[in-house]
């Protein structure tokens, strides 16, 4: 039975599109603007690499699929998501296209990188933006379509305005902010030892298959004394069925949290401080870890 936990420590130890009439009067909208939409991956990459910026993919079915079409036409041209859009350098790629490795042509889907887009339509995030950092050059976002469903608008706002992280990372990240009820514990500033902790802990949780707050008490005396201001941490943890994808996954702990109070009350409150991040076990289970540094 999938479990979740919550330690509180206090000082001691899709799919619809929605239509809004206008009236009749009402000033026109401005045009959406277009976006250089690059078909060729190895140019995108490149300019991508130069400008410095996230490079956002899409991979579409072959054919002009009513999946393919409700996602450009009903997501894609939006101008809200056009505007976010505007910030990366966009590609748009059959899902069989191929690139040259060591010489022979590859399949991109299915090389390792994006494996978590199970060789489906979907979008993808490289990032070539943050050069200092380990994931500079890597795939931070994967969201593939599930059959007969689309991300919504509100969904890839979502996707486009993540912080930047690992793949695992901003993907529970997402999880958090795409529930329902508007959980509000990414809000705050996201803590890079926060976030080194919650990957520790789920790489922890994942090496010895067992879900759990592992050495908490001395955790959380090192922790607490790295945070500024007096501030103590508290932490989640949660643990997936088995054989999820990494979407799957992260959005199943979620809604594991939100069936206690207790797990719910610390991922839907603000703090001013949050890490997440998830790992998968040789068990085929994801392990997911929250940690918040609050008042």
């Amino acid at each position: 039975m999938k479990r979740s936990m919550i330690v509180l420590l206090t000082g001691i130890a899709c799919l619809g599109f929605a239509v809004t009439a206008r009236a009749a009067d009402s000033p026109k909208p401005e045009p959406v603007p277009e976006l250089n939409w690059r078909t060729d991956y190895a140019e995108a990459m490149r300019e991508a690499m130069d400008q410095r910026k996230m490079l956002f993919l899409f991979f579409h079915d072959i054919e002009q699929t009513a999946a393919r079409r409700g996602f450009e036409e009903g997501v894609l041209r939006k101008a809200e998501v056009v505007d976010k859009l505007s910030r990366f350098v966009v590609a748009t790629l059959p899902v069989d296209v191929t690139i040259p490795i060591k010489g022979e042509p590859t399949r991109l889907l299915r090389h390792a990188a994006f494996g978590e887009m199970l060789g489906r339509q979907g979008i993808a995030i490289v990032d070539f933006e943050h050069k200092d950092e380990s994931y500079f050059g890597r795939v931070v976002s994967t969201f593939p379509f599930t059959p007969g469903k689309l991300y919504t608008p509100a969904a890839t706002l979502i996707v486009l305005d993540l912080p930047p992280g690992t793949l695992t990372q901003r993907t529970m990240i997402f999880a958090v902010r795409r529930h329902p009820e508007a959980p509000r514990s990414t809000e705050g500033a996201l803590s890079p030892l926060l976030v080194r902790e919650a990957s520790m802990q789920s790489d922890h949780q994942a090496d010895i298959l067992l879900q759990g707050h592992h050495a908490w008490e001395s955790r959380f005396q090192r922790i607490s004394a790295q945070l500024p201001g007096g501030m103590m941490a508290q932490e989640v943890v949660a643990e997936s069925w088995p054989n999820e994808n990494l979407v799957e996954a992260c959005i199943d702990c979620v809604d594991s949290w939100r069936q206690s109070p207790g797990h719910w009350g610390a991922v839907r409150e603000r703090h001013p401080l949050f890490g997440y991040d998830i790992k998968r076990g040789r068990n085929g289970i994801w392990y997911a870890t929250g940690i918040f540094g609050r008042r």
